[in-house]
């Protein structure tokens, strides 16, 4: 397997720039994910390291090698696409040696891989149907085999999942984040899911209008996000805004929110300052938890009730915001309702530039 790295890569359509100077490196036998609202730009750089989309300036190296003017077959991956391109007239077994037979591979090799990539995803009672006689997932699992028969350098997934049901998109994520433990792959792997980058990811790339926004371990981007696009992508945020004055965050509405313990020292220097508190669903507890902070009267105007939780909708100070409780919590729209806010979670961001105040 491989590094790749990117630098300084951007791309243009005479004069409109779609991807934006964009460095970053995938280490050898790394799960990467990048993740993105549509027209961020997340496949357009997949197809440029594949070779399907030509750059307009940077370097795209695959171990050691910048392959900028280097054809797609010649540069040793393999790419697994949001449709499964299988021949409907040739079986599963056929579809996944195609490639190999294009390359003139011996026969007896190409039978060695196609049933071992059979075995490892469980197709070996598949190999003479028709794709048209396979489910979705089965098809999918075609083209991931597809792929691995080839053992490329690099594997380049472009939203593999999305023709899925949601109950087959949480079993193949399965299926794939096994996979790559047992191939040790380096993968590049392109999504819209939140929850996909989040669960499948070594790192994650958030892109937004063709430039990194951030990239970290899912985790780190969860709750340390670079920016206010970041912290609203990832997971949900309720951003409130206001001024920083002596007693913290002051609302439009007079109500003052203080500062979390690491930011209480910058006090002085954010002093009227136009500012943004970030604060998740699960940080806004109902009194009685243990958990230090301000507490408020608020009037819920809708209840979510989603089995094990419920997500409790209403006003502060003007502006929406939604508490994630406990199902079991009785709570109804329209009652008075005292919430404690975990303050010390709380994220702020500077209003004009909206990056993480750190």
């Amino acid at each position: 397997m491989a590094e790749v790295v990117l630098e300084n890569v951007f791309k243009s359509y005479e004069k409109t720039q779609v991807i934006q100077d964009v460095s970053l490196t995938v280490a050898d036998k790394e799960f990467v994910v990048m993740v993105g609202p549509s027209g961020c730009g997340k496949s357009t750089i997949l197809r440029m390291i594949a070779g399907l989309e030509s750059i307009s300036g940077g370097t795209i190296q695959i171990e050691d090698r910048v392959v900028n003017q280097v054809p797609p077959k010649d540069r040793d991956i393999a790419m697994v696409f949001q449709n499964y391109a299988l021949y409907p007239h040739m079986s599963v077994y056929e579809n996944m040696a195609f490639g190999l037979k294009m390359r003139n591979t011996p026969k007896a090799e190409i039978d060695e891989k196609v049933k071992e990539a059979a075995r490892i995803l469980d197709l070996e009672h598949l190999l003479q149907r028709k794709p048209k006689q396979l489910s979705g997932g089965q098809r999918q699992r075609v083209a991931l085999g597809r792929a691995i028969v080839r053992n490329p350098k690099v594997f380049l997934m472009d939203e593999p999942l999305s023709n899925l049901d949601a109950k087959l998109r949480v079993q193949m994520r399965t299926e794939i984040a096994g996979l790559h433990k047992r191939l040790n792959a380096t993968t590049i792997y392109v999504t819209h899911d939140q929850v996909e980058a989040m669960t499948m990811g070594d790192r994650i790339v958030i892109l937004n209008k063709g430039k990194i926004q951030q990239m970290d371990t899912p985790l780190k981007v969860y709750h340390e996000p670079a920016n206010m696009f970041v912290a609203g992508f990832v997971g949900h945020m309720n951003f409130l805004t206001g001024v920083m004055d002596d007693s913290g965050l002051r609302l439009g509405d007079g109500t003052a929110l203080p500062l979390p313990e690491n930011l209480q020292g910058k006090a002085g220097e954010l002093q009227g300052r136009g500012a943004v508190m970030g604060l998740r669903p699960e940080h806004i507890l109902p009194e009685n938890t243990s958990e230090a902070g301000p507490v408020f009267s608020v009037t819920p105007d809708r209840v979510e009730m989603l089995g094990s939780e419920q997500m409790i909708h209403f006003n502060f100070s003007g502006q929406p915001v939604v508490a994630r409780w406990a199902s079991d919590i009785p709570v109804s729209e329209g009652q008075l309702l005292t919430i404690k806010i975990e303050i010390n979670k709380a994220l702020l961001f500077d209003g004009a530039t909206e990056e993480r105040i750190i």
